[in-house]
């Protein structure tokens, strides 16, 4: 699964009361759908995901997987404690359609978080998972900080297909892409290099080819796993034309005002809470770096760099204010959170009055 470009780790909505305000959930999807983002990434930590109930969980996935437009790649953060629980969760979003799991570190017991129970948690999930898997590390949050010699190893694991590092560590990354580098791995794209998921290959396959709806294996269309395929090669499915694109381990970070140095560190996107309120401003960064236009990409991260940074600092109220400045619904978050004061208020305002998108 190709996961270059942006990805927006979605809010999710609540009523003044703290009930999820599930049609402003579908509006926002539907938004996002509409911009130049890669994907969605639905119960991320902005999402508020871990002060939600697991019957919530499911219908915020649902809700969001059925707004969502078919081109655009979906990650589920299914990562809770457990191994077991975090399976289940990701089995109910693989039924659903998403394409990738995203999974949290377990942090709890940090004490007991050696690098076996981190290894041995994830080569389960992996092992067992429908769906791909992406190691989700943010320490600020966590307060674990996942081993860099632990992910190199687990990069290995052919269905953890990559990471959202969140830890700012510009070398950190630099070093997790130069030690996976021999990671060999390729992902089904259209013709003109963009991701291709199950979805939008459900949707380019006629009925009457006997798919019967059901969803179509994009693994399934690269071939024997000792043949290394060309990307020139194109392959016919229903109505859609397909090539192979050599990914490798995919790392993805999180701190949007050092995207561009990030980029150039070798992630190859980002999955960014600042992209909630400003996914085009996000966009710019990546889209002037993939262009080979330093110059540009970094005048665009300078543009962001001070609304990313002080937005970031007023934690998920900052952002759900934020997407509400610029016409997405954010609302209230739920306790322990606290509403934003007219101050803080009138600071975002005054950090995105030139990043209304």
């Amino acid at each position: 699964m190709l996961l270059h470009g942006i990805f927006p780790p979605i809010t999710t909505p609540f009523y003044p009361d703290g009930n999820v305000y599930y049609k402003k959930l579908e509006s926002n999807v539907e938004r996002y759908s509409r911009t130049p983002v890669s994907g969605i990434v639905v119960l991320g930590s902005t999402g508020e995901a871990i002060m939600l109930s697991d019957q919530e969980r499911r219908d915020v996935l649902k809700v969001a997987r059925d707004a969502a437009a078919p081109n655009k790649v979906l990650l589920a953060g299914t990562g809770i404690e457990s191994a077991i629980e975090t399976l289940r969760l990701t089995e109910y979003a693989a039924e659903l359609g998403y394409d990738v799991a995203m999974v949290r570190t377990p942090h709890y017991y940090k004490k007991q978080m050696a690098s076996a129970n981190i290894l041995a948690f994830y080569r389960t999930v992996a092992d067992h998972s429908p769906i791909p898997v992406i190691v989700y590390n943010f320490p600020q949050a966590t307060g674990y900080d996942i081993p860099t010699e632990v992910m190199i190893e687990l990069a290995e694991h052919p269905n953890l297909i990559g990471i959202k590092e969140s830890s700012g560590d510009v070398e950190k990354v630099r070093k997790m892409v130069e030690e996976t580098s021999h990671v060999k791995r390729s992902a089904t794209v259209t013709e003109t290099f963009e991701a291709v998921t199950p979805r939008m290959l459900v949707s380019a396959t006629p009925a009457e080819s006997g798919n019967g709806g059901e969803l179509v294996q994009v693994g399934g269309l690269s071939g024997p796993k000792e043949t290394k395929p060309s990307s020139s090669a194109v392959t016919v499915v229903g109505k859609m034309k397909t090539r192979q694109k050599e990914v490798g381990f995919q790392v993805l970070v999180g701190a949007a005002h050092k995207l561009h140095p990030s980029l150039d560190a070798g992630a190859v996107g980002a999955i960014l809470a600042f992209a909630c309120p400003a996914p085009t401003a996000c966009y710019e960064i990546y889209a002037a770096w993939k262009e080979d236009d330093a110059e540009l990409a970094r005048l665009k991260q300078e543009r962001i760099a001070k609304a990313a940074q002080g937005v970031g600092d007023l934690g998920v109220p900052g952002f759900k204010y934020g997407m509400d400045f610029n016409g997405y619904y954010g609302g209230p978050a739920r306790l322990p959170f606290l509403p934003l004061t007219a101050n803080l208020k009138s600071e975002i305002e005054q950090l995105l009055s030139d990043i209304r998108n």
